[in-house]
């Protein structure tokens, strides 16, 4: 599931993410805390996903052999809708990042869009334009991460 939040109520959950943790950062760390959520405040809107946990129990009641593996798998397909979007945002030229302070704003993000219960949020991707390129980042190598037979 995905809800999608523009103008004011896109500002309204950065403005929800600061209040939540203004309560657990410690004052002399929030000034950073503060500037980076700012930032994503800045952007054109955020997309929120969502889990609809009904559907994941369903599926484990639907086919009991496979049930351990419903919630694994609802995160892969949740990933690849993440990697859709984000890839989309970017053939428009936007930006985009994935955030999760999931689950210290789950109850307020519910409550402040009347969410259902039900839907348990994994991850927040707020998107605008590009203000700088990424940053470098470093990978293992490919020896240690890929394995090829045949």
């Amino acid at each position: 599931r995905i809800v999608l939040l523009l103008g004011e109520q896109h500002v309204r959950l950065w403005t929800l993410v600061k209040d939540v943790l203004r309560r657990i950062v410690p004052a002399d760390a929030f000034t950073k805390t503060e500037q980076k959520i700012d930032g994503f405040a800045k952007g054109i809107g955020s997309v929120l996903f969502f889990e609809d946990m009904t559907v994941v129990d369903g599926l484990q009641k639907q086919f009991p052999l496979y049930a351990e593996n419903f919630p694994r798998w609802s995160l892969q397909s949740n990933g690849m809708l993440e990697y859709l979007i984000w890839t989309a945002l970017e053939a428009e030229g936007l930006g985009a990042n994935l955030q999760h302070y999931n689950p210290l704003i789950d109850e307020a993000v519910k409550k402040e869009w009347n969410l259902p219960a039900e839907w348990e949020l994994l991850a927040q991707m707020p998107f605008g334009s590009v203000e700088a390129p990424a940053g470098e980042k470093s990978f293992l190598p490919l020896e240690n991460r890929i394995k090829v037979f045949g």
